[in-house]
């Protein structure tokens, strides 16, 4: 695990931590998508920081996402499922299932060349 997150019980160093890292989380996948030539536009740059936000607390706080269907995501590039896969293997502490979730704003934001 790259990031050391432990879930925490105190609510508010758990909303320090969760902020501090969805920061750090956007700020290393836009250099990431950057190096690979991916520029999401501006609404679908907010929804990926929304989701990584969402998955900081989830890192943060131990939530469970809900069941997730891996067939919904049978049309995702090999592309856009690993760089989905690099960024959960960075938070350390998530599911796989995050990165079928994450795969699909990469391979939207691909669309955009």
């Amino acid at each position: 695990m790259e990031n050391g997150t432990v879930v925490i019980d105190n609510a508010g160093e758990k909303a320090v931590l969760t902020a501090q890292l969805g920061e750090d989380m956007l700020t290393w996948i836009k250099a990431l998508l950057g190096e690979k030539g991916i520029t999401p536009n501006a609404v679908q740059e907010q929804m990926l920081e929304s989701h990584v936000r969402a998955m900081a607390h989830r890192s943060v706080t131990g939530e469970p996402l809900p069941e997730v269907d891996i067939s919904l995501f049978e049309e995702i590039s090999q592309e856009s499922m690993e760089l989905a896969k690099e960024v959960v293997d960075k938070f350390g502490n998530l599911p796989v299932e995050e990165a079928w979730l994450l795969s699909v704003h990469f391979e939207v934001a691909k669309d955009n060349l």
